[in-house]
């Protein structure tokens, strides 16, 4: 059994509210500002850090639930210190979110929840600063929830995740007036409905594990707060949401669907849930958190005119005179369910900085059940004047526990990390500068321009890169070309990727790829190259297969790798291919090298395939139809010259890249397509070296700015197509 939290003022009994009666307004705030107070008085006795214990204030989720609350209510009322307590944190930790350690903590939705909080302290200040780092979070994270088609593991593949992250998503699109946002959450939002939306029951699985999972009793496993997470993420969800927006109609019947099914689950002697919806006594007993959720949803959907005042005014009556009779003597919610993922029992001195959060929450609608309806979406909250200076909060000494130092330390770095993906405001006065490039050729619009690297570093280079901090990519590049090749960890999370070339345009003759990605923004231009070329699971810049009954059969990503020289002069790097089937008739396996030297476009590629089955294979050596655009490029094909080559469509800003690829005129069996890639066809011998060469340009480099340029320099090539011994 939890303890009272220290620090936390012990108080008079909670008013009584007379669940047959509206509650009174001002008595409804009163005891908001009680519970504000004492869960701020706790947590100043904890002081501020980055420790894993829930009760202690810091980003994640658990906290970030409270202070989202407590922003709300210090819109009426500051009586608990609120605005001051909340910008000491965000101050404290700059603004910063927790998961930049690595790639997948970046996308975790439980990490952005903390975003609404400086939304909320932006929205009041005008300071663009205080939503940097989560503006670049978000840029980050919202390229990966529409991929097509739809990864295994989701970004967002468990419920609570509607909570944390779409709101955020959907405010920052109101706030900074771009659309963007909004559309990737919409993706985001309908894949996991598609994946934990029961239709039967009207209500969200916790995450997949649970579908088809029995409680003691035999009934299925919905759990309280889980679903309590959706209906409070549709409720921020359509807070900010435009009224035309597309699919809006659906989050609202998704919302009064769910209303619809909880409430026939309201108990009777005291208006609150129990921790599993569906069955009462496994375990038993009210749960609060959950609850407190749902109180808040449907105090909001009466407020917002989304459920009917009449029908639903007595069940919030009653669920709200529950909520406050759990409140216990130090201020705090009790009966709420510790962190976890499923229904458990709790006691009355199980308290959470969630339970606060959702209290509050609930409170502040409760408030307003007296007022005409409020239209969606709703105002941002006005700007506070001009005060004194901020000062920071007064800190705790730096601990001498060396586990808590290491805490500390990595506080510091996860704050630069953050600092470093964030837009400075000197940086953003040049973002849509259009400067003229080489030869005049004007150049896309620049979005955080990167910092060139030191003058004795801007020399032509080539160079080759591990990535495993976008997924495990290989990058290579030299003076006039840049490449990509993707690896297991994009497999895993965005199956199914494969065995495509990526190409980039560039025109500095030193890398850039690796910083380009660490912007978190790897599409937009910056100001030394692009990455427009769209690979996806074709073959992209010249990747291969096996033709086999008109069909292109691939591999997966890499397996393996071996970096054989890291430049100057030349990128030369290895990888293995794990064994892919060829229909049901046979596998195969490739080891491939990778040679880039200094001063060309061209990379050379030496592929030796190996086969379970003897006998030749037929190689398609593909270029992707539609890189940049919608319409295919312009394909040329010289097959008695081997040489093959796309010129795609010019976008006004952008431009438009040239690929191509060269093979040994002998060893052609065709030319044909499929939907997505022209295809050249070749004889290989497994065990038998076949050498080819792919390359690529773009038409704002420093060497080919038209089509008849690049297929000129494509023909002048004079390839060495001999296998090594």
């Amino acid at each position: 059994m939890a303890a009272p939290l220290a620090g936390a003022p012990q108080s008079a009994a909670t008013p009584r509210f007379d669940p047959a009666r509206l509650p009174d307004r001002a008595q409804v705030l009163a005891l908001l500002d009680r519970t504000a107070a004492a869960q701020i008085a706790a947590l100043k006795a904890q002081g501020l850090d980055l420790p894993t214990a829930h009760r202690q204030v810091t980003t994640n989720w658990i906290s970030a639930t409270f202070l989202i609350g407590l922003g709300r209510l210090t819109r009426v009322s500051d009586a608990s210190g609120g605005r001051r307590y909340l910008r000491d944190v965000a101050e404290h930790y700059n603004f910063g979110l927790l998961g930049a350690w690595s790639a997948h903590n970046m996308l975790d939705a439980d990490n952005l929840a903390i975003g609404e909080v400086y939304q909320e302290l932006y929205a009041r200040s005008g300071e663009a600063g205080e939503i940097a780092p989560l503006r670049a979070r978000l840029d980050y994270t919202g390229q990966y929830l529409g991929v097509e088609p739809a990864p295994k593991q989701l970004v967002w593949w468990w419920a609570d995740a509607m909570f944390m992250a779409p709101p955020v998503f959907a405010r920052a699109a109101a706030q900074l007036h771009d659309h963007s946002y909004l559309t990737a959450m919409d993706a985001g939002w309908w894949r996991t409905y598609d994946r934990l939306w029961s239709k039967e029951h009207r209500l969200y699985y916790r995450d997949e594990r649970f579908v088809g999972r029995r409680t003691a009793g035999g009934k299925p496993v919905f759990w309280a707060r889980g679903n309590g997470w959706v209906v409070a993420g549709l409720a921020r969800v359509l807070d900010t949401m435009p009224a035309k927006f597309p699919s809006r109609q659906r989050y609202v019947e998704t919302f009064t669907a769910m209303m619809a099914a909880l409430a026939p689950l309201q108990r009777a002697e005291d208006g609150l849930w129990t921790a599993s919806l569906l069955d009462p006594e496994d375990p038993p007993g009210p749960e609060t958190t959950g609850s407190a959720f749902f109180t808040y949803a449907m105090a909001w959907g009466i407020n917002h005119g989304v459920l009917d005042r009449a029908t639903w005014l007595p069940r919030v009556q009653r669920a709200w005179a529950g909520l406050a009779g759990k409140v216990q003597p130090n201020g705090l919610l009790g009966f709420a369910q510790r962190a976890g993922d499923q229904p458990v029992p709790s006691t009355a001195s199980d308290h959470a900085l969630y339970g606060s959060g959702a209290f509050l929450l609930a409170g502040l609608e409760v408030m307003d059940l007296g007022r005409p309806v409020i239209t969606l979406p709703v105002a941002e909250p006005q700007r506070d004047p001009a005060g004194p200076a901020r000062l920071p909060i007064a800190l705790a000494p730096r601990p001498a526990d060396p586990a808590r130092i290491a805490d500390w330390e990595r506080a510091m770095a996860e704050r630069q990390a953050m600092i470093d993906l964030a837009y400075d405001p000197a940086t953003v006065a040049q973002a849509g500068a259009a400067p003229a490039g080489p030869d005049g050729v004007a150049m896309p619009k620049i979005t955080l321009p990167l910092t060139p690297p030191p003058p004795d570093q801007r020399a032509a280079r080539a160079s080759v890169a591990y990535a495993p901090y976008r997924f495990d990519d290989l990058l290579w590049e030299n003076d006039r070309t840049a490449h990509r090749i993707y690896g297991p960890a994009l497999q895993r999370e965005e199956p199914p990727s494969s065995s495509a070339i990526d190409a980039w345009g560039k025109h500095v003759p030193w890398p850039f790829m690796e910083r380009q990605l660490k912007t978190g923004k790897q599409h937009d231009y910056h100001g030394e190259g692009i990455d427009f070329y769209n690979a996806g699971t074709t073959r992209g810049a010249g990747g291969l297969g096996i033709w086999y009954d008109d069909k292109l059969w691939v591999s997966r990503n890499w397996a393996t790798y071996r970096i054989l020289k890291n430049g100057p002069d030349a990128a030369d790097f290895e990888v293995d291919y794990a064994p892919w089937p060829v229909d049901v008739v046979r596998k195969v396996w490739e080891t491939r090298r990778f040679t880039l030297p200094v001063g060309t476009n061209f990379t050379r590629m030496v592929s030796t395939l190996h086969s379970d089955k003897t006998g030749p294979l037929v190689v398609g050596i593909g270029i992707q139809k539609k890189p940049t655009t919608t319409t295919a490029g312009t394909f040329t094909a010289d097959r008695a010259r081997g040489r093959f080559s796309l010129w795609t469509p010019t976008d006004a800003d952008k431009g438009a890249m040239g690929v191509a690829v060269m093979v040994d005129p002998g060893q052609i069996a065709d030319v044909v397509e499929d939907a997505d890639n022209y295809i050249v066809l070749v004889r290989v011998t497994p065990g038998r070296p076949l050498v080819y060469y792919m390359g690529a340009t773009w038409s704002k480099s420093r060497d080919f700015h038209d089509r008849a340029t690049w297929d000129a320099y494509v023909m002048a090539q004079k390839p060495d197509f001999t296998p090594p011994r």
